[in-house]
């Protein structure tokens, strides 16, 4: 019982919108959600809406995996390309994420855009870029990040802030004034979706969303809308 009065009168929790507040907040149905027939081009579209709306990060997306045992982890990552192949992020492959995807080669991603009230999810296998996309991402990075892959042993414990700009140092001097090449720990993934749902926030709880379903990657797109 006290747990309970604690979580109610926790003032830190937003209350639940009044009747007021939800009127207020709907906006009009984006057209394109009705007519939607491919889920990349609408994702292209609300990408290139939430690129001009959101402060910070509009490629920002929740990366969901597991590893060998099953048991899930997340956290936030950067859309770094996307094409009717898949969605495509980087990373070093010693990490937690990158460990956890080699052993359990199946992801999900979320996206949520606040300003625009809406949330793409989606989930399928993993498959790893090619060489020369990973390569090419890499040198498209400002220097001093190509600089941090290499000295970021990540996931790794740390010691010390100076552990890190020391060896941050160390890897400067090496490369000098010269190209810095791509570890060979760090590359990217593209995660082949086989379901994409589109969700956009409706007044009192009643959202809608439109699925995408397909059996594997080479299977045409199925759609269906869903309770909220």
């Amino acid at each position: 019982m006290h747990y309970i009065a604690a979580m109610t009168s926790n003032t830190l929790i937003p209350p639940t919108p009044s009747e007021a507040e939800y009127q207020a907040a709907a906006v009009d149905a984006p057209p394109e959600l009705e007519a939607a027939s491919d889920p990349f081009d609408l994702f292209g579209t609300w990408l290139r809406e939430a690129k001009e709306r959101e402060i910070n990060d509009a490629n920002a997306m929740a990366l969901a995996t597991s590893d060998s045992m099953g048991l899930p982890d997340v956290r936030m990552v950067l859309l770094k390309d996307f094409d009717s192949q898949g969605f495509v992020f980087y990373t070093n492959l010693e990490s937690y994420k990158g460990q956890q995807l080699g052993e359990n080669p199946q992801a999900a991603l979320c996206f949520h855009w606040k300003s625009l009230r809406r949330q793409v999810r989606v989930r399928g296998a993993i498959t790893s870029v090619s060489q020369e996309e990973a390569d090419a991402y890499f040198a498209s990075r400002a220097r001093d990040s190509r600089i941090g892959a290499w000295a970021s042993a990540q996931s790794r414990p740390l010691e010390d802030r100076f552990a890190l700009e020391k060896n941050v140092a160390s890897y400067a001097l090496k490369f000098g004034i010269g190209e810095v090449p791509r570890p060979a720990f760090w590359s990217g993934f593209r995660l082949v979706p086989t379901r994409i749902e589109f969700w956009r926030d409706r007044p009192f709880r009643l959202h809608d969303r439109l699925e995408f379903m397909r059996g594997d990657a080479t299977a045409p797109w199925s759609t269906s809308k869903l309770y909220p």
